[in-house]
C-alpha cells in the first residue's frame, strides 16, 4: 500500500462505503451492466453481420474499435463490481482503495475518418461507452485520487503551523 493511500485511508473508506450505498452508484451500475449486455448482443448479432459487409479498411477499423469498446466496458464493469462488493460487504472499503482496483487508462480514441466508415450501431455504442467511462473516471478520481491529494499534508500550511508553534502565536 502506498504512503498516500495509508494517509487517506480512513476518510476514503467512508467515502467509498457511502458511494457504494448511494442511488448514484445503483444507477451507474445498472447503466454499465446494461451497456455491457447491449454491446455483447450487438457484437455477436447485428454487428457481426454488418462487419461482414465492410471493405477491408473498414473491417480493420471495426475490429480495432470493437476491441477498444470491449476493453473500455470491461474496465468500467470491473470497477463497478468492486464498488458492489463493498456495498454487499464482500470487500472492505479499505481494500477497494488499493491501486489495483483503480480504473485503468482510457484507450486511444479513433480518428474522425475511422468513425465515418464504421457501422452506426458500433459508433453509437462507442460514444455511449466513452461517456460512461468518463463519468466513472470522474467518480474514481473524486473517491480515490483527489481524496489522496486532499488528505496529504499541505507543505505550506505545515510550515505556518511550525512558525505559529515556534513563536507562540494563536
Amino acid at each position: 500500500m502506498s504512503e498516500l493511500t495509508a494517509l487517506a485511508k480512513p476518510w476514503r473508506s467512508d467515502v467509498v462505503a457511502d458511494f457504494a450505498r448511494s442511488e448514484l452508484f445503483e444507477r451507474t451500475f445498472q447503466e454499465g451492466m446494461d451497456l455491457v449486455e447491449e454491446t455483447a448482443a450487438y457484437l455477436d448479432g447485428g454487428g457481426r453481420q454488418e462487419s461482414k459487409r465492410l471493405d477491408r479498411n473498414a473491417a480493420l477499423a471495426y475490429a480495432a474499435e470493437s476491441m477498444r469498446l470491449t476493453t473500455r466496458l470491461m474496465q468500467v464493469a470491473s470497477w463497478l463490481l468492486v464498488q458492489r462488493a463493498v456495498r454487499e460487504g464482500d470487500m472492505a472499503p479499505e481494500a477497494a482503495c488499493e491501486d489495483r482496483y483503480r480504473l485503468g487508462a482510457e484507450t486511444s480514441r479513433p480518428s474522425a475518418q475511422a468513425i465515418e466508415i464504421l457501422p452506426p450501431g458500433l459508433a453509437e455504442l462507442m460514444e455511449r461507452s466513452e461517456r460512461l467511462f468518463e463519468r466513472v473516471r470522474h467518480l474514481d478520481r473524486r473517491m480515490y485520487v483527489d481524496a489522496t491529494e486532499d488528505a496529504a499534508p499541505n507543505a505550506v500550511l505545515s510550515q505556518f503551523d511550525r512558525l505559529r508553534d515556534a513563536f507562540g502565536a494563536s
